[in-house]
């Protein structure tokens, strides 16, 4: 068994960030009862990226995008999306 430290009450989040940064948490937890989760919820990350592409291929993905009523980069987004899946 596991002998694991009486975790204090904090008056607030500044406090209970200072103590996290002095402190470690499997004093306090006992990780082996630890779950994996999911966020699913979460936005994911995106970075931004330079792409060079012919002009006459934007305005057709503009006019696609129009047609189903998406932002035309979200339309390539889908488009990467549905091309990663089948590769």
């Amino acid at each position: 068994m596991i002998n694991l430290k009486q975790l204090p009450k904090f008056q607030n989040e500044t406090e209970e960030a200072d103590f996290w940064d002095k402190h470690d948490v499997t004093d306090y937890f006992d990780i082996t009862k630890a779950k994996s989760v999911k966020f699913s919820k979460l936005k994911k990350t995106t970075k931004s990226i330079s792409l060079r592409l012919p002009v006459d291929m934007i305005e057709e993905l503009k006019v696609k995008a129009n047609a189903i009523d998406v932002p035309y980069q979200s339309l390539i987004k889908m488009f990467l999306t549905n091309a990663l899946k089948t590769a």
